[in-house]
């Protein structure tokens, strides 16, 4: 049986590597505040990208 090996392109590269440093902070930051903080954060998180609000001017307070 032959095995297929594919290369990764590098943006799936790129992905792969997000994903590792947001697998370690999430470990991180259940180990130090628990499931509920952890959770909460990453949904804050997701919602500021939905409605544009990370960058920059968002962080300076301003409105985007």
């Amino acid at each position: 049986m032959q095995t297929q090996q594919t290369q990764l392109t590098p943006e799936e590269l790129s992905k792969d590597d997000f994903f590792q440093q947001l697998a370690k902070l999430s470990e991180e930051m259940v180990a130090r505040h628990g499931k509920d903080f952890s959770m909460g954060a990453l949904v804050l998180a997701a919602r500021w990208i939905a409605e544009n609000r990370i960058g920059g001017e968002a962080r300076a307070g301003k409105p985007s």
